[in-house]
């Protein structure tokens, strides 16, 4: 089986849009409708939408790659990076610190090209304390670059990527290509998620560095979004990949056999879509939150204030496995007679609504 850069038209990609021109519809109308909905709310709630945005982005993209990290450090992270914290809180996990510099860094600088140099500075980000590989620099080495699954003895090769002997040039390539088809390039792609789509996928084949490839491949496709709009996007589009990476693994291995790309667009633009709808319903959710903890904060003592705290930080998911008397001891660090007096506290003024009974009742907000 050939890959698609083995071909002779490669990387002169071929695709239709007809499938998804109403979905493209759909995407303008929905980014239009949240750029509207942000810029009718306090500067409070745009600031925290878009600080749960950039968190769910990182921990979603971490989590793709088998990675479960802190939401507290990555979100002290983002915040340092914005300037956000008064004084510099200390994050001591190092992927922490690199994936929320990330992530600043994709929306700070987003207008601007994209040259190799930004490519390695992201990659030090997230390696920062990595000996393992090589960091801040294309892979060299003969050995095969492979995307594998299955236990030793009964790999399956989804794909190979070019050599490493090409792969400065397979760059210089796709960094021309990208800047080209950039606002103002030579040959522009007016289509936000199209190009996008492109760009991630031209990215993930070449596969340049060591590790990382995925990571930053979603970065790209976000800088490539923002660019092509003319704004930060409010989005989170790894959130949406988490959710089924089966079929973006799919998706992906298909399009990476081939340079007709209609199946990959259609995908991928219709994975955008989603993304905005999920941003938009982060958006509602934290502006609920945010009214319901101004509603009942003054009525809280400290311990219940902290629970409540920690309950709202969970986000739309909520709580995992809601909350229980033990939870609540653990983290007001209470007796459990208190804990479970001030559960029936908060159920009496309807901040909490139960569910189960017994020892199995499990709290959650009452939103």
């Amino acid at each position: 089986m050939a890959y698609n850069w083995e071909l002779s038209d490669w990387p002169n990609f071929t695709f239709s849009f007809r499938d998804v021109e109403a979905v493209l519809y759909d995407f303008a109308m929905e980014t239009g409708e949240i750029t509207g909905i942000l810029k009718s709310l306090p500067p409070v709630i745009q600031e925290e939408s878009l600080l749960q945005l950039m968190l769910s982005e990182a921990i979603k993209t971490s989590e793709i790659e088998g990675e479960f990290l802190s939401r507290l450090d990555v979100m002290s992270s983002i915040r340092n990076n914005m300037g956000l914290n008064a004084k510099h809180e200390q994050v001591r996990d190092p992927k922490a610190r690199g994936i929320g510099a990330l992530m600043v860094d994709v929306r700070k600088t987003f207008a601007e090209p994209l040259s190799d140099k930004t490519l390695f500075d992201w990659h030090q980000l997230l390696f920062t304390a990595e000996t393992r590989i090589q960091v801040g620099r294309w892979r060299t080495g003969s050995e095969p670059m492979q995307v594998i699954s299955g236990s030793i003895g009964k790999e399956e090769v989804h794909f190979q990527a070019p050599p490493s002997m090409n792969v400065p040039a397979e760059m210089e390539g796709f960094l021309a290509w990208f800047n080209e088809t950039a606002p103002g390039g030579g040959k522009v792609i007016n289509s936000a998620p199209i190009r996008a789509a492109i760009a991630h996928l031209y990215f993930e084949t070449i596969h340049p560095f060591e590790d990382g490839n995925g990571r930053i491949g979603r970065a790209i496709a976000e800088k490539t979004l923002s660019q092509t709009l003319g704004r930060p996007i409010m989005m989170s589009l790894s959130r949406t990949i988490e959710a089924d990476k089966k079929g973006y693994y799919a998706a992906l291995k298909k399009a990476q056999q081939t340079n007709n790309i209609t199946d990959w667009i259609n995908y991928f633009v219709n994975i955008t879509l989603q993304a905005q709808r999920e941003s938009r319903e982060l958006i509602d959710f934290t502006l609920k939150k945010t009214q319901f903890f101004d509603l009942h904060k003054e009525r809280l003592n400290d311990r219940q204030l902290k629970v409540i705290q920690r309950m709202l930080e969970a986000g739309q998911a909520g709580f995992d496995g809601g909350m229980s008397a033990k939870k609540y001891m653990a983290i007001a660090k209470t007796s459990k007679a208190t804990a479970t007096r001030d559960l029936q506290t908060l159920l009496e003024m309807n901040v909490l609504q139960a569910a189960g009974g017994g020892r199995s009742v499990r709290y959650g907000l009452n939103i």
